[in-house]
């Protein structure tokens, strides 16, 4: 279904005219339609505008010759917008593959990250999806993917967990298995995440 910003902000407008308040008398509310629909196409929601598999072919390059070894990218920052109450979650993501074929730069793997996240979608639907991809579309023997997320609609409504912090973790190709790869898989998973280093 292709976006319609116009119909978006109408509806916009309606939905706060529905809960009482007017976006064409109320100053703080005027051009407040507009500005969601633009928030949400351009950023919120912006994955479902990524050919994925065009991207991953794009990006990515042979590995060397002598199989390059495991591949880890930690505390990626990750955010989507819960599909339940449309709400968003925001965290860091682990990304793990065992290259086959092709390897992907590290700004590619961030993408793909938010290209899955960057939707109306559950956390535990991003995690597969990522692992999925870089197993079956750049041809990687093992992948996983670990997200660890604060949901506003966990911590702002409902029981007000304001500390919970949700984790999944996902597994393609080898990694989905009992083997060697999976051991080193989990083996790299159980390793925190280093703390981000300030810029100067």
């Amino acid at each position: 279904m292709a976006m319609d910003r116009v119909a978006a902000q109408k509806a916009i407008a309606s939905f706060l005219r529905a809960l009482g308040r007017d976006p064409d008398v109320e100053p703080e509310l005027l051009g407040t339609p507009a500005r969601v629909v633009d928030a949400w196409v351009d950023e919120l929601i912006d994955g479902y505008d990524v050919d994925i598999s065009a991207m991953l072919a794009a990006e990515s390059s042979p590995a060397p010759a002598d199989r390059a070894g495991l591949v880890a990218l930690r505390g990626l920052a990750v955010s989507t917008m819960c599909p339940h109450h449309l709400l968003p979650a925001r965290g860091t993501a682990t990304v793990l593959y065992l290259p086959g074929r092709l390897v992907a730069g590290f700004g590619t793997i961030a993408r793909l990250v938010d290209a899955w996240s960057h939707r109306l979608t559950l956390q535990e639907a991003i995690g597969v999806h990522v692992a999925t991809s870089l197993v079956e579309l750049l041809g990687a023997h093992g992948a996983a993917c670990r997200l660890s997320m604060s949901h506003r609609c966990l911590t702002a409504r409902g029981r007000r967990q304001t500390a919970a912090l949700v984790d999944t973790i996902a597994f393609a190709g080898t990694f989905g298995r009992p083997g060697p790869d999976r051991d080193l898989a989990l083996q790299a998973l159980s390793q925190p995440a280093p703390a981000p280093e300030q810029a100067p």
